[in-house]
């Protein structure tokens, strides 16, 4: 029904910059919220950031002042700017979306994630 397809991961030094983009496409009748997750090896995956269709934004606090989430609604994406990145930011980052379709059906998509690796 609803399928997000990712981009933007790589490798980057420290201090360097990376923007990761998410589309939304299938039978979406209004995404309610989209955001970033990541997993690092071993650890628990976690939210970075996310909005709202109203606009409201949540950040993790580890990356406030660094990453900026912003999301165009007319093209169902979702982007994040991640400046200053650290070794620590290295993880998959997984888009998240949940989304109420034409079937008034709500759902909750993941995309199937990229690799940001950040070289100390």
């Amino acid at each position: 029904q609803v399928q997000l397809v990712e981009s933007g991961g790589g490798l980057v030094q420290a201090g360097g910059s990376l923007r990761l983009s998410c589309a939304a496409s299938g039978s979406i009748f209004r995404i309610n919220r989209m955001g970033w997750y990541r997993q690092a090896p071993g650890k628990q995956r976690e939210l970075v950031a996310c909005i709202t269709s109203e606009g409201s934004i949540t950040y993790t606090d580890s990356v406030k002042g660094r990453f900026t989430i912003s999301r165009d609604n007319a093209k169902n994406t979702v982007y994040l700017q991640m400046n200053s990145l650290k070794p620590e930011d290295t993880a998959v980052y997984y888009c998240n979306a949940v989304a109420t379709t034409y079937l008034s059906s709500y759902v909750e998509v993941w995309g199937q994630g990229t690799l940001v690796t950040v070289s100390s």
